[in-house]
């Protein structure tokens, strides 16, 4: 894990994202998406540096998948110092963000709270 990289404007974590060793995170503008991402767009024009920072339950570009806004949704209610302390607890127990692909453990849900509560415990 490369907490440094934190989590993106969105709620993904590019702490863990698989491109983070050509990508620097969603604020260096060296992200791949950079130029056509939704929610950076929409969090600069706020004046907000990341989505769980606005006060709208939005669902816009990728808040419309269930990771990043269940992402998103822990932040508001917990912060983002532990959602990374629970990610990195969750991959020293073997919980993978991606395997094939951009497809992980936390992808296989469709309940925001039922994502929540994997986060939490690092079990289903």
């Amino acid at each position: 894990m490369k907490r440094e990289l934190g989590i993106a404007r969105c709620g993904l974590a590019c702490c863990l994202c698989s491109e983070n060793d050509k990508c620097n995170g969603c604020g260096s503008d060296k992200c791949p998406d950079n130029s056509w991402c939704v929610n950076k767009k929409c969090s600069i024009e706020k004046g907000i540096s990341h989505c769980y920072m606005c006060r709208d339950d939005c669902k816009k570009g990728l808040l419309n998948k269930i990771k990043p806004y269940s992402f998103t949704l822990f932040i508001k209610r917990y912060g983002e110092d532990k959602l990374l302390d629970c990610l990195e607890a969750n991959e020293k127990k073997g919980i993978v963000y991606h395997r094939e692909g951009i497809n992980g453990d936390y992808d296989d849900f469709d309940d925001a709270e039922k994502l929540i509560d994997f986060i939490l415990t690092g079990t289903r």
